[in-house]
């Protein structure tokens, strides 16, 4: 019955195995496949504490694939009780220890099947979803720098209830299945029983809508290419003025393509309005800000920005008392460090004996560049370089005891310039992917730090 599972080609695949009637349908039919496909299996129990059960739970799997030959490994999640419900937390939780597991070039391979597709569609439905929430769970899906597929996707729990008898299979029950008080859990008990009965195709047109719906978000995804292409620049942010121009629902397809190329979950038409309005929209000297899940949307010079939430380091001073050991940053800005100048470009010279090496955040300064005539204030050169506002607490700044040397990647001032002696280069480790595209290595008025 499962001979054709769609596994898409990949034969390294990590199980998510939770010893219910569907992974272990699941599990058992890979196990069947690995010698005639060369599949090279793992399973994974998520242990999220919820149940009195869960340890006897983990004793099963284990056993189960002890006697199927599979590797197995377990991973312990604790549940918060934060915003959004226990089940999204759990749901959460458990595809960030996924995303932590999977070696190269391993599939996450889950049980999801008919009946569950038709669950989270009808969820999707009482949400007020558009086409891109009707789709539902796709077959694959991309995970991080892994894939993710539910091969059950076209067959029933009664299919593979069937499978589960023929090959005497045995799994757990859990008890939290039958508490209604849960959405999924209300439709599978009360719900979709009464359809079935009516109308017992009911969950196999519900995927086929669902496949449709999939269908018409390739086709716009498609046909929205090349202008998000064009909108959306190499830091990751999008131009509002070619948003204006467009019609609304031309704008907000683009929004919500960007937001998911963020892994930000879509937003509500009525979200897109009000961030259009209050964000996009707001007045020009304004410093707008929404949270949008664990990110921040902005606007800095008529672009939309999705950064993450940096803490305030504004007026923090570290001190760097040797040289010649690496400095790390706060905050996991990375680290430091100096090495021998090149023989091209500029570089910061060596700090005098009397001379105290310092890095500091979020200072306001007046300084005259390297290449340049006359002074200006860090805040201008901060403007002319296009650096966002929140961003520019988050570059270290070089002094040498109250002198500002330079900016790792922006500019050397005249304070920080060789003119005589031994000079450095300066390195940048580990630097947080939102500064990448500000920090820039090249020649003339700017330092050259490698």
């Amino acid at each position: 019955m499962l001979s054709d599972l769609k596994l898409q080609g990949h034969q390294k695949l990590l199980i998510g195995f939770s010893g219910g009637l569907d992974s272990t349908v699941l599990l058992h039919q890979l196990s069947q496949l690995r010698i005639t496909q060369s599949l090279s299996l793992r399973a994974i129990y998520i242990h999220h504490g919820l149940s009195q059960h869960a340890d006897q739970w983990l004793v099963h799997c284990q056993r189960v694939c002890a006697e199927l030959e599979i590797p197995f490994l377990s991973r312990n999640v604790q549940l918060l009780g934060v915003r959004g419900g226990i089940e999204a937390e759990a749901r959460s939780l458990r595809y960030g220890i996924f995303k932590e597991i999977l070696d190269p070039g391993e599939a996450l391979v889950t049980a999801h099947h008919q009946d569950d597709q038709c669950e989270t569609f009808l969820l999707a439905l009482k949400r007020g979803s558009g086409p891109a929430g009707l789709s539902a769970m796709p077959s694959a899906r991309r995970i991080g720098n892994n894939w993710h597929l539910r091969p059950l996707l076209q067959l029933s729990r009664q299919e593979l209830e069937g499978y589960a008898a023929t090959h005497q299979l045995r799994w757990i029950d859990d008890e939290s299945n039958q508490d209604d008080h849960y959405d999924r859990n209300f439709l599978r008990l009360r719900i979709l029983p009464q359809l079935a009965q009516r109308w017992p195709q009911f969950s196999r047109s519900v995927t086929r809508s669902a496949e449709l719906c999939s269908e018409q978000e390739s086709l716009l995804d498609e046909l929205l290419a090349s202008d998000l292409q064009r909108c959306i620049a190499d830091d990751g942010s999008i131009d509002i003025g070619y948003l204006a121009c467009g019609t609304e629902q031309k704008r907000n397809a683009l929004l919500r393509r960007w937001f998911t190329y963020n892994g930000i979950q879509t937003p509500s038409r009525e979200a897109l309005a009000r961030l259009w309005q209050e964000i996009a929209l707001s007045r020009e000297d304004a410093s707008p800000q929404l949270m949008m899940g664990q990110k921040s949307l902005r606007r800095y010079q008529q672009r939309l920005y999705l950064s993450r939430i940096f803490p305030a380091l504004r007026g923090t001073i570290v001190p760097w008392p040797k040289a010649s050991t690496p400095l790390v940053l706060p905050n996991g800005l990375g680290s430091l460090r100096l090495t021998a100048a090149a023989s091209q470009g500029l570089h910061l010279r060596a700090p005098t004996r009397e001379e105290a090496i310092t890095v500091r955040f979020g200072q306001s300064a007046y300084l005259h560049l390297v290449g340049r005539q006359g002074g200006r204030s860090l805040k201008k050169i901060w403007q002319e370089k296009g650096i966002p506002v929140w961003l520019r607490e988050n570059i270290p700044l070089i002094y040498f005891n109250e002198e500002l040397a330079c900016a790792p990647g922006i500019f050397i001032t005249q304070s920080g310039v060789i003119t005589a002696g031994e000079g450095y280069g300066l390195v940048w480790e580990g630097m947080d992917p939102e500064l990448k595209p500000w920090i820039n290595f090249s020649s003339g008025e700017e330092i050259n730090f490698e």
